[in-house]
């Protein structure tokens, strides 16, 4: 390579732009008006409101954690007994600790 660029028929035009001006766009972009009385419609995301879980946190000096899996509805049951008896997981877990261990010790 002779590290010169190869000539591509434009000359010394390219060498000054100092006074190019660029041209304006050729047409307007619509309002939005115009696109609705096209027929045009709008297609933005509508947000989904996601339900909110009540937190559940309680200073109670457990500091254990048990991850189990269960189905979605043993869980809804499991979290609507804990709030109509109006305790914490952690307390109706215990609650249910008991339970079967009073059922062991009696069958």
């Amino acid at each position: 390579m002779t590290g010169t660029r190869a000539k591509i028929g434009f000359g010394d035009a390219l060498g000054d732009l100092g006074n190019f001006m660029p041209s304006s766009p050729a047409k307007s972009v619509p309002a939005p008006e115009a696109a609705a009385q096209a027929g045009f419609m709008r297609r933005e995301p509508v947000p989904i409101p996601a339900p909110q879980k009540q937190q559940r946190r309680r200073r109670t000096g457990r500091n254990a954690q048990i991850n189990i899996k269960a189905t979605p509805e043993t869980l809804e049951a499991f979290y609507t007994a804990v709030d109509a008896m109006g305790c914490g997981v952690g307390e109706a877990f215990e609650m249910a600790v008991e339970l079967l261990q009073k059922r062991l010790s009696d069958g």
